[in-house]
């Protein structure tokens, strides 16, 4: 009889889960149930498709029928879990089962990969018409038809996705209030000398920002007329969360399921749940729901990325078809297209390494993303972070006109490593090219300055 494996959520961690558990087992019956519209779709891309960049039909990588045709695998969308049961009754056959949509199914390996569910604060007027989140396909398109008897904007939130939400809504004529409860914008995974030139470069661009003062309440009668921002009103048209995600545990909360100190799923290295401390071995976890180990010092944290949920999917998917393959810590590399400008991160910026009690040293340094004599040349700032004691690489920030992506995953690669800034310099080399990079690149520089500070 063919293994039953059942996957609640069809994001990117789901569906790579489901896809691994494919290629793990040819005959395996794999069911994916989901509450969303969609599958297969990066939310990273809605800002840009808001802009006109992009389709929403191009945002969508495949569909349910395109699934079930060249994978069989089952999807079953818009519908809710309604419960699920992992029982072992002593004596008595194991029960596992999940009602979805008043049918019940079940399974012999579980999938939770159900993701996070964007934070609105509690207050008043949340529920007004104008109030959306940036989550899902159906959600932008939502946005997208509002915008068009919209001209204020207020967005709550300056994280990434909030920075590039205002910019993509300037860019279409639209007045745009970013409203930050910090002091700075991408707070907690930059440092504030990194964060400062990229909101004074959005305000170049027409962006405006509420800095240290938090959303107080929606006003509007009949549909939303401002904000109450720090006790000022704000007027707009509508208002946009972007207030960071919240790992989705209703489902493990139901089946008592480990929940760590961060709000999320506790999971072994095969990404198997926990129960009353006990390894569960026929639950997985995967994707934003998941809590996961650091790489730079030992510790949770949370990595609610896109990059991090293919790669803990492929684990768990292949594993709840038999797999014995295992998920590593974590050194979360980031990074954000914001116009002309890219800012890249990986490890710990200074506020975390502050939280985990490390006594740092930085360097830094300037330069070009190309030789200087090969046309088009452009900015490129780095940052490097070190445990001071130690010597280890355990941070690094960008901000770049082009190219923060391939650096930064060098970087990454590095602090993974466990090296020291002084090795750094002797073990690593750069590639170059005049329309790549300078013949040393701007990261040795920053090393070396680093190295200077220790």
């Amino acid at each position: 009889m063919s293994k039953k494996i059942v996957i609640i959520g069809s994001g990117a961690a789901g569906m790579s889960a489901a896809s691994a558990a494919r290629a793990a087992d040819p005959e395996a019956d794999i069911t994916v149930f989901t509450e969303d519209r969609d599958v297969a779709y990066s939310p990273c891309m809605i800002p840009w498709v808001l802009e006109g960049k992009s389709t929403w039909n191009e945002m969508i990588m495949h569909d349910p029928a395109w699934y079930a045709k060249e994978r069989n695998i089952k999807i079953i969308t818009e519908t809710k879990v309604e419960s699920v049961v992992n029982d072992t009754p002593r004596g008595a056959p194991a029960v596992r089962t999940v009602t979805a949509g008043g049918k019940t199914y079940e399974y012999d390996s579980l999938v939770l990969a159900t993701g996070g569910k964007v934070f609105i604060p509690p207050i008043e007027g949340t529920q007004l018409p104008g109030v959306f989140t940036v989550r899902t396909v159906k959600g932008g398109q939502e946005i997208e038809a509002y915008l068009k008897k919209s001209q204020k904007v207020a967005v709550a939130g300056a994280g990434v996705i909030g920075l590039e939400l205002a910019l993509a809504l300037v860019n279409i004529g639209k007045d745009v209030t970013v409203i930050e409860m910090m002091d700075q914008v991408i707070p907690r995974i930059a440092d504030k000398d990194m964060a400062d030139p990229m909101q004074a470069y959005l305000e170049s661009k027409g962006v405006k920002f509420m800095m240290r003062t938090p959303v107080q309440g929606v006003i509007g009668k009949d549909k939303v007329e401002a904000v109450n921002a720090g006790g000022t009103e704000v007027p707009c048209d509508m208002v946009i969360f972007a207030t960071g995600v919240r790992a989705n545990t209703d489902i493990a909360k139901e089946l008592g399921l480990d929940i760590g100190q961060l709000g999320a799923l506790c999971a072994a290295p095969t990404l198997q749940a926990y129960k009353r401390g006990r390894l569960c071995p026929d639950i997985f976890v995967c994707g934003d729901v998941l809590q996961c180990q650091s790489a730079v010092y030992p510790g949770p944290t949370m990595s609610q990325l896109g990059s991090s949920a293919v790669k803990e999917g492929r684990v768990a998917g292949a594993n709840a078809a038999g797999a014995k393959l295992e998920f590593g810590p974590v050194a979360s590399p980031w990074v954000s297209v914001i116009g002309e400008k890219q800012i890249a991160g990986t490890g710990m910026s200074l506020g975390l390494a502050s939280w985990y009690g490390v006594e740092t040293a930085t360097g830094k340094a300037a330069g070009l993303t190309r030789a200087r004599y090969y046309p088009g040349a452009k900015e490129l700032v780095v940052k490097v972070i070190a445990d001071r004691k130690t010597h280890r690489l355990i941070g690094a920030q960008i901000i770049a006109g082009e190219e923060a992506t391939g650096r930064i995953d060098w970087l990454t690669s590095a602090i993974l490593g466990g090296i020291t800034a002084e090795e750094f310099l002797v073990r690593s080399e750069n590639a170059y090219c005049p329309p790549t990079s300078q013949v040393r690149d701007v990261v040795f520089a920053a090393v070396e300055d680093l190295v200077k500070n220790l």
